[in-house]
């Protein structure tokens, strides 16, 4: 790998945003044509948000899942009262999204910090968080190689075709993104490129989201 492959490249757009307080969730439903934040206080609103999909993604679902159960044991008084409200918590949260495999692994590792304090779970879903981004940046770093090969083989000046579905971009992650993120790296490598971004019924992600 060259170093130049291997440079940071900086998420486009965020998903969401913790606060200290409170997480804070792109409303994905509204996008390209509003911007719309909408704070979530509780692992109730985190789990509506999840389940009506303002926030969407595996990565991303797991992430706010994560944050929610911050949420979920904020403001107890003992670390008793904290284990008994993150378990009322992630059973809620469990329930936003049964299909999604990222949301039970990220609730399996908030459920299993010891003493479950404000503290030690905020650590653990910024682990989460920063774990993802660094995925999503190994993801880019490995398929930026990809497409420079095809590059090469394709000629100088003729862009490299890629076919993307649905949204797998820095709106579904902790990160850059997933699928996409070879090609902001080849972007910003000036590595010529046309991307496709086909489409998903009924929400239109290719459309709203991708391109």
């Amino acid at each position: 790998m060259t170093e130049q492959a291997t440079a940071t490249t900086d998420a486009p757009v965020r998903a969401l945003a913790w606060t200290g307080d409170s997480l804070h969730l792109l409303d994905q439903r509204r996008l390209p044509a509003e911007e719309a934040w909408i704070r979530a206080d509780s692992a109730a609103e985190v789990a509506a948000a999840i389940r009506d999909m303002v926030v969407r993604g595996a990565p991303a679902i797991g992430i706010a899942a994560a944050y929610g159960c911050i949420l979920a044991a904020q403001g107890a008084a003992t670390d008793e009262e904290a284990e008994q409200r993150l378990t009322a918590g992630t059973a809620r949260l469990a329930e936003s999204r049964p299909t999604a495999v990222n949301l039970f692994w990220a609730l399996r590792r908030m459920q299993a910090v010891t003493p479950p304090s404000a503290a030690n779970l905020l650590a653990e879903a910024r682990d989460i968080h920063e774990e993802d981004a660094a995925m999503c940046q190994r993801i880019g770093e490995n398929g930026l190689s990809l497409i420079e090969q095809a590059a090469a083989a394709r000629g100088e000046g003729r862009p490299v075709r890629i076919l993307t579905h649905c949204n797998a971009g820095a709106l579904a992650t902790g990160g850059v993104g997933t699928a996409t993120a070879p090609m902001y790296l080849a972007h910003q490598r000036g590595v010529p490129i046309a991307v496709y971004a086909d489409e998903t019924r009924p929400l239109l992600q290719g459309a709203r989201l991708t391109a």
